[in-house]
Parts: structure tokens; sequence; C-alpha cells
């Protein structure tokens, strides 16, 4: 088992920065790969980014790529992303994963889940 907690979400204006971060417990982290996914009401769950356990290789959607960073602490257990330039469209319930080896942009080859964090970017 691999639990997640998600902090960071939150309201800022188009144009403005947040930093999502996930905790992780329960297993060794860096044999984990870690993805982000969002939700918007409506719409189904996304990818937006991802990294492997050792942190070396990160993948992105066309989306956010060249605004948002993904990068994880192993010593900490943690992941982090930075979102940047933020648009209305990026509003949505953010959520980390995690799966045994590689990174998948299919949110269905994740077996853990953190809660979610909500992020609106108001225009």
């Amino acid at each position: 088992q691999v639990q997640l907690v998600e902090s960071g979400g939150g309201l800022v204006q188009a144009g403005g920065s947040l930093r999502l971060s996930c905790a992780a417990s329960g297993r060794t982290f860096s044999d984990y790969a870690m993805g982000w996914f969002r939700q918007a009401p409506g719409k189904e769950r996304e990818f937006v980014a991802a990294i492997r356990g050792s942190g070396g290789t990160t993948t992105y959607s066309d989306s956010v790529k060249g605004r948002f960073t993904i990068s994880r602490d192993n010593a900490k257990n943690t992941v982090s992303l930075q979102m940047n330039s933020l648009k209305p469209e990026d509003t949505a319930d953010y959520y980390c994963a995690a799966r045994y080896g590689s990174t998948k942009p299919d949110p269905d080859e994740y077996v853990y889940w953190g809660q979610g964090t909500q992020v609106t970017v108001s225009s």
C-alpha cells in the first residue's frame, strides 16, 4: 500500500503560480513512478505530468508543457508540481498517483491515488 496526500491547491489569478505537493508513505518511494492528473467538472480525468522513480525522466501533457514542472525528492518521499502562467482552463481537482515501474499517461495504469486538491484560476 502507498498512501498519498496532496496539498497546495487554492485560488489564483490567471498568470499566477501555485505549487502542489504530494507526500507519500508506505512503500519504497523510489520504486514508484508518480503522476499528476486533473479532473475538471463534467470532464474525464486527464494526464498532466509524470516522473520516473529515479527522477530522471519526466513527461508532460501538451497543454501544460513549458508551464508546469514536476519534481520529486526521494529522501523526503514527496513529489511536487510547480504550476506557472496559470490559465482559467487549468481549473480542476488535481490528484497525485503512484504506480510501480515506469511512467504512463493513462490514469487506469495507476494503482494508488491521493484525495485531490482543488485549483481554481480566475480570469
